[in-house]
């Protein structure tokens, strides 16, 4: 039988599904599949039409791992960390405070937190293994900078503003209600 989709409609079908390999290259200039059929046809090998239709399984993967990580890379190159480390400054101060407030209800003593220009300190417990200093030197506190933390399990509504002189615009509350433990809550 002959192939009727070919320009040269003289060749034999060279597949099982009833068409030629010359039909199925449209990314072929016309003029070629015009003038040179047979030399088309000569070079070409038999493939299926499943396999020219797409890609396999394991190059999508790759594609798509590639694509994830370039992503990933952006994002984190895209990362704030101004932001980001007055952030983490708030949820360690608030978890300083709660540890100190749990040494105090455990000593049955009253402790005061207060900033300093150095950092800041707790007033009250004997011989206290807590950090003294910001993980950051341009972290600091505006206002008020005592907090009472004492010894009965409800303490009166509290909270601090931390802030960065790297970025002045930027701050995070370290509050309480008095009932529910310290939060770091971002400000702007």
């Amino acid at each position: 039988m002959r192939c009727s989709r070919c320009p040269d409609r003289g060749h034999r079908r060279s597949f099982r599904n009833g068409h030629c390999a010359f039909a199925s290259l449209p990314w072929l200039p016309p003029t070629i599949l015009r003038f040179f059929p047979r030399l088309v046809h000569r070079h070409l090998r038999p493939i299926s039409r499943a396999a020219a239709r797409g890609f396999t399984l394991l190059e999508l993967m790759v594609v798509i791992s590639i694509i994830a990580l370039a992503t990933a890379g952006v994002g984190f190159a895209m990362r704030d960390g101004g932001d980001t480390q007055l952030q983490r400054e708030g949820e360690r101060l608030s978890a300083l405070l709660e540890a100190a407030r749990v040494q105090s209800r455990t000593a049955g003593v009253a402790v005061r937190w207060r900033a300093t220009p150095e950092g800041f300190r707790f007033e009250g417990l004997p011989d206290s293994e807590l950090p003294t200093q910001w993980l950051d030197a341009a972290t600091g506190v505006r206002g008020n900078a005592d907090l009472w933390l004492g010894p009965e399990p409800l303490i009166g509504p509290q909270q601090v503003l931390i802030v960065s002189s790297a970025h002045p615009q930027r701050s995070v509350l370290v509050a309480t209600d008095g009932l529910r433990p310290f939060a770091a809550q971002g400000v702007q």
